[in-house]
């Protein structure tokens, strides 16, 4: 997947969440990547229950 391949490139992830399940996906990483350790910086939370959260790589 773009994602796996990209990931020594990012430098800032926003994820966004939505307390729904639609059934399955890509995944954004294929087997064999090395994890990485993000930290959080920001987290915003809605009033329906969505999230938008901001990390960045770990030092």
């Amino acid at each position: 997947m773009l994602a796996g391949q990209l990931l020594p490139e990012i430098d800032e992830l926003v994820l966004k969440r939505y307390p729904v399940v639609a059934g399955g996906g890509v995944p954004a990483f294929a087997e064999g990547f090395r994890p990485r350790p993000f930290a959080t910086v920001e987290t915003l939370t809605f009033s329906q229950g969505g999230t938008v959260t901001t990390y960045r790589p770990a030092a």
